[in-house]
């Protein structure tokens, strides 16, 4: 691996070998900025450290899900891993791979910890360590049954994250009493990452705001408070533009006793607008609107347009069943509220969304919508978000999906 690491990079690479000051200790967390490095120096390290130390025994390498650990993880670690002369099999049907290095061999399992049912996959299997990647994403549950697996002499926990808020569990229970656990704590930014030239560092700093910003790119564990699109103004608002559209879509926040929103999207240049909405309020008119009803709204929004798919609220099955009768294209929409919002706010902050000034609901509600302070965790307070929750959807069902807002903005360095 001829390439340089910056010294806090080093100091991961190399705390748990027999002459570090750090050999001490029998877990480490790196915490801190987004694009700090720290993923990488982990994953390299967690390897050279397995396969140096181990023979025949079982490890673990956990994200919020398989998939995540495929995509974030090992693209990026294995190359690497057989540029120093480790030999890999992928065992996909079993979800792990098997290393070998001189005349060690050893195996990683893959195990997604996206929700308390987690816990009980990773049950009962004997662990020589766990890598635990994003670990503030994942339930409390799962954290603790994967370190109750690591019985076998030697064995460490490895913790990689980004913040969350500062009453969040992982921060309580293991940051702030890192020297309580005997854990080796590092915190990361990204000027510990030689990778990143002063522009892309500059990029990053540009595209979050608010929370967003103090979590990944200054590394702190911030409690969300006030407005969620916080940098957003009424006067962001534009006309609709003129000139065709290449294609539309409809997104979708269904609504019997609370409001109903409804959000028309069209393509212009690679930029997304919101050029039309319906929004009904049954408190507000006195009535509610049934199925139909709703159908036929949202066939007047469409005007006529071809309308590529409807993203609507995962709740409202039978909604979405009748659209799929009338013919429309349908998309469960995707509910990670907090992901949502965090990549709803970078398509608004780099001009990749644009809310059109008809859409006089969608505005009202960015100036309302608002983090709950009281809550004690990350949720946003359920009042006049109903316009949000269906922008929301368009962004995770369409900007966010394979091909689409992410690789679309750095191809075109619109950051």
């Amino acid at each position: 691996m001829a390439e340089s690491f910056s010294p806090k990079q080093r100091r991961v690479l190399r705390w748990w070998t027999p002459q570090s000051p750090d050999s001490r200790f029998d877990a480490i967390i790196c915490d801190g900025a987004v694009r700090s490095g720290k993923t990488l120096a982990m994953g390299l390290s967690f390897f050279l450290w397995a396969m140096c130390c181990f023979s025949d025994a079982r490890f673990a390498l956990c994200g919020r899900t398989i998939g995540g650990v495929r995509r974030n993880l090992l693209p990026e670690l294995l190359p690497r891993l057989r540029a120093v002369g480790m030999q890999i099999r992928e065992r996909r049907m079993e979800n792990c791979i098997v290393v070998r290095f001189g005349k060690r061999q050893n195996t990683f399992y893959l195990f997604g910890g996206q929700d308390e049912s987690a816990a009980a996959r990773i049950q009962g299997i004997t662990l020589a360590g766990v890598l635990l990647d994003e670990v503030a994403l994942m339930p409390r549950s799962f954290v603790e049954q994967s370190c109750a697996r690591c019985s076998m002499a030697g064995s460490r926990l490895w913790f990689n994250c980004n913040p969350e808020g500062p009453q969040h569990w992982f921060y309580r229970q293991w940051i702030l009493q890192a020297q309580a656990r005997n854990c080796l704590h590092l915190h990361f930014t990204m000027q510990d990452n030689p990778g990143l030239t002063p522009a892309v560092r500059r990029r990053y700093k540009r595209l979050y705001t608010g929370v967003f910003y103090e979590r990944f790119v200054l590394g702190l564990w911030t409690a969300a408070e006030g407005r969620v699109y916080d940098f957003f103004d009424a006067e962001m608002a534009l006309p609709v533009p003129e000139g065709p559209f290449r294609q539309w879509y409809l997104s979708c926040d269904y609504g019997t006793v609370n409001p109903a929103s409804f959000g028309l999207w069209g393509e212009q240049d690679g930029v997304w607008y919101r050029v039309e909405e319906f929004y009904f309020d049954s408190r507000r008119e006195g009535r509610q609107m049934t199925d139909a009803e709703y159908a036929q709204a949202l066939r007047r929004l469409a005007g006529g347009r071809p309308i590529r798919a409807v993203i609507v609220d995962p709740s409202a099955a039978s909604f979405m069943e009748l659209l799929r009768r009338e013919g429309f294209a349908v998309r469960k929409a995707n509910n990670d509220v907090l992901a949502g919002i965090r990549r709803t706010a970078d398509a608004l902050k780099s001009g990749r969304i644009v809310i059109c000034s008809t859409c006089a609901d969608c505005l009202r509600e960015m100036e309302l919508y608002v983090w709950d302070s009281r809550a004690g965790r990350d949720c946003v307070l359920k009042r006049n978000d109903h316009a949000m929750d269906d922008m929301r959807y368009f962004v995770m069902g369409v900007l966010d999906s394979p091909g689409g807002f992410a690789a679309r903005a750095v191809a075109r360095g619109n950051f």
